[in-house]
């Protein structure tokens, strides 16, 4: 059984799971899917469109798959979809999709804190920390277990690779590719993310592997030499592998 506050505003054609507790002042609009568990504390706004799993916490000011902040938005249906376990906190913005891929998607097991924009289209995975008041622009890609602290600033159309770790307040309009550590203005390679691989179970010979790809990748003066020299010199993993497939995929490059 729901929990609703006699306070809350949720639309008949809303559709919720069970077991939600929905708080005083919280919008639920219509073409909205809710599912089980999840809890809206006080002054949180579920637009048109929004699609949200089972077990999120979403804290007051949230406002969920809002109105896309681009001019070429000329009011197709698009949704933003959200998963499983996520903690939305305080005055996080999430707008939905536009024409151009349909949806914002934002995975299960993620942590957004205060004052987070997510804008429209961007793709977010799992198990991913942004800091407060961090930004991203349409478009963005975040991978899993990327930790983003705050005050970042993230251009359009950005890759954001698995297991970085990105230093407050940097700003940046290249793809950062995976396991990094990426800081400064303008921000750059710091080196790998150490603490944060060995914390998820890397082992140390798959750590190694990793920071040979990443010196060459960044002695060399092309990119298509680095990659032929680690395919032929680095022992074949997946790690490699997605090293591999993230630089040559890469529309904007990488930073350096």
């Amino acid at each position: 059984m729901n929990q609703i506050s006699p306070l809350a505003y949720v639309h008949p054609e809303a559709k919720l799971g069970d077991n939600n507790i929905i708080g005083p002042f919280c919008f639920i609009d219509k073409d909205t899917v809710i599912g089980d568990n999840n809890t809206f504390q006080n002054s949180v706004t579920v637009h048109v469109g929004a699609r949200i799993g089972n077990n999120n916490e979403i804290f007051p000011g949230a406002s969920i798959s809002t109105k896309p902040q681009d001019l070429k938005f000329k009011g197709e249906h698009t949704t933003c979809e959200i998963g499983d376990n996520n903690s939305i906190r305080e005055n996080v913005t999430i707008s939905r999709g536009t024409a151009s891929r349909g949806t914002t998607k934002v995975g299960s097991n993620n942590l957004l804190m205060e004052c987070v924009h997510i804008a429209h289209d961007c793709i977010i995975g799992n198990q991913t920390i942004i800091g407060n008041s961090t930004k991203f622009a349409g478009e963005v890609i975040v991978d899993d277990c990327a930790v983003i602290s705050a005050n970042v600033l993230c251009h359009q159309f950005c890759h954001i690779g698995s297991y970085v770790m990105i230093q407050g307040g940097s700003k940046f309009s290249q793809d950062i590719p995976p396991y990094i550590i990426v800081g400064k203005e303008p921000a750059r390679y710091f080196g790998l993310n150490l603490v944060g691989l060995r914390r998820r179970g890397f082992s140390n010979d798959t750590i190694e592997n990793i920071h040979n790809a990443y010196r060459l990748i960044y002695s060399k003066g092309l990119k298509s030499e680095a990659i032929k020299e680690i395919q032929e010199k680095l022992p074949k993993c997946k790690e490699i592998d997605y090293i591999i497939d993230f630089i040559t995929s890469s529309q904007r490059g990488i930073i350096r």
